[in-house]
């Protein structure tokens, strides 16, 4: 099916073209109507005519009587466009019998390569790595099911020098050991413990050191260890991502080890390209428009002092690789809003050097931090980061008490799964729901409650929807079913069901799943008012079947809403 929108925005272009090919009808929604369309404004601006009359020219030549109920000129210009019952009952019917819901594919599908999640080897996942993997995965899978060919990479820090000092003490404990101590996921005593031999034993330091150079070179004894330490620590993450529900696998793993025999290569073409310059012994490139506090130009180090390789290095690196091999054609990095200058001078290095083509859209997705009530990081009692995996578990543990306290005919059978459900789901809401560039406040009361904008009210709906069918022992209608519109809230209901492929994309290309979730809550809401007002079941002959139409619909919405949420939306709570 083709969405409401395009079919206006197509409408109305034609008409303005009579006017001025090419001028944009400027399609919006509207307190006053169903749409208004403001491009009648600017377009006078432009041609020195008075805007109401050039509106009334515009209206007049529009092809909308089987589209719009009225289209009406007010103000000083604006086309305020009520559609016709007619049109709307017959697109929720095509939104209905499409499995894609009326979600277009994308007419030039692109290749999305998406960086997320990105923890260290041989550290655990705490709640600083939460937003970058839900809301990359939730990007991902909008890129994915919009057409676009995605690329998921998982650019995790498996090289440097810390690596020698891990390599050394996995030696001390016995590789048996090791990989025990590290297969019951206590990553972090095992990365402390390293810590503290490495600081208190200066044999422990060199022969760490040593270890780093053989690491380095490729020695083969070396490489095996330390692959049995990425090994252990990729099968931990696979774990959380497993509990968390995100699509990352080890295929998706491309570690800073991934890029390192690539270093060299680009230090030479930079170099080639005349862009290196040396700085207190640092061979950096200084892109234009960054500067220090004092105003002086900043640098991205390329290569350090002592020959060793920076950051800016593997990230240019990863740039021309992303570009070259794979292809890409758009590149999001869900990165932590600290990160920004540092991406920035990336990708200004990277189009100098020609590696980041005008036609290839490299994107910071940043966002803020998680924190606790008393707006301070959230950390665990003993004032450390919050792991991943405790905070997960908390979550499951809580709705399953939530659920225990509502009562209710869910089977035993099914509140293990309900639970695990509603847990995750609150986690992920509560963080998909807020603007990505803003702070948020962990609170677990609010996070899990079955009011308000919540993962869990949701959920709940969903599983409301679908009691109607299973009470009033009723399947679906069949596909095309349409609802008779005979009231305001069935009328405001199947609008709002119309706006999901809008919604959809407006998230998609912000990179702001908070809108598809805004959208959700709102469809959720609209629904409640439907129910409230309008009987289903005790409805009779087409009304009833419209009605009921209606409800799968928006079951149907949500839980695919969700699913690209990355969010399960159980049948029965």
């Amino acid at each position: 099916m083709r969405d409401t929108r395009s079919i206006l925005a197509e409408r109305l272009q034609a008409a303005f073209d009579t006017v001025e090919p090419g001028a944009d009808p400027v399609l919006r929604l509207s307190e006053h109507a169903d749409l208004q369309a403001n491009g009648a404004l600017a377009l006078a601006k432009r041609l020195r005519r008075p805007p109401r009359p050039l509106a009334e020219e515009i209206a007049a030549a529009a092809d909308l009587a089987d589209v719009c109920r009225s289209v009406d000129v007010s103000g000083p210009g604006f086309l305020n466009l009520v559609l016709s019952d007619d049109f709307v009952a017959g697109q929720v019917a095509a939104m209905a019998a499409d499995d894609r819901l009326g979600v277009p594919l994308a007419a030039d599908p692109a290749v999305v390569v998406v960086d997320y999640s990105a923890p260290n080897v041989a550290k655990e996942m705490h709640v600083g790595h939460l937003r970058s993997t839900i809301i990359g995965d939730a990007l991902a899978r909008m890129a994915g099911h919009a057409g676009h060919q995605v690329v998921r990479e998982n650019h995790v820090g498996d090289w440097g020098t810390p690596f020698g000092m891990l390599i050394e003490h996995l030696v001390d404990l016995g590789e048996e050991k090791a990989v025990h101590d590290l297969s019951v996921g206590d990553l972090d005593a095992f990365y402390r413990q390293a810590r503290s031999s490495f600081d208190g034993d200066p044999s422990f330091q060199e022969r760490s050191r040593r270890r780093v150079v053989l690491l380095q070179s490729g020695d083969p004894d070396t490489i095996r260890l330390w692959r049995v330490l990425v090994g252990q620590s990729v099968a931990y993450f696979d774990e959380v991502y497993a509990k968390l529900g995100v699509l990352l696998t080890d295929g998706d793993v491309v570690g800073e080890s991934f890029y390192n025999p690539m270093l060299p290569g680009v230090v030479e073409d930079l170099d080639k390209l005349g862009l290196l310059q040396e700085d207190d012994g640092a061979r950096c490139v200084f892109p234009p428009g960054f500067a220090n506090r004092s105003g002086d130009p900043l640098p991205l180090i390329v290569q350090k002092s002592d020959g060793g390789f920076g950051y800016g290095a593997t990230d240019l690196a990863a740039i021309r690789d992303r570009v070259q091999r794979l292809g890409a054609t758009q590149i999001l990095y869900v990165v932590g809003a600290p990160q920004a200058q540092h991406l920035q001078m990336c990708m200004a290095v990277a189009r100098m050097a020609g590696w980041l083509p005008d036609s290839v859209e490299a994107v910071h997705v940043a966002f803020g931090n998680v924190l606790a009530p008393d707006r301070k990081m959230l950390r665990s009692r003993s004032g450390e980061s919050v792991k991943l995996v405790d905070l997960l578990d908390e979550g499951v543990r809580r709705a399953a008490d939530a659920l225990a306290e509502r009562g209710g005919d869910l089977p035993v059978a099914s509140r293990a799964a309900v639970a695990r459900a509603l847990g995750v789901g609150a986690v992920k809401y509560a963080d998909l729901s807020t603007d990505r560039a803003r702070d948020y406040v962990f609170d677990w009361d609010r996070m899990l409650g079955f009011e308000g904008d919540t993962g869990p009210y949701l959920q709940y709906a969903h599983a409301r929807i679908r009691s109607i069918f299973r009470r009033g022992r009723v399947e679906p209608p069949p596909p095309g079913t349409r609802p008779v519109l005979a009231e305001p809230a069935e009328r405001a209901l199947a609008l709002h069901l119309l706006g999901f492929a809008g919604a959809l994309d407006a998230a998609r290309s912000a990179q702001a799943p908070s809108r598809l979730a805004g959208y959700l809550f709102d469809l959720a809401a609209t629904f409640t008012a439907f129910y409230e007002q309008c009987p289903v079941l005790k409805a009779e002959g087409q009304v009833r079947a419209g009605r009921l139409a209606l409800a799968d619909l928006v079951a149907r919405t949500l839980a695919r809403g969700l699913d690209l949420l990355g969010m399960e939306a159980p049948q029965q709570m």
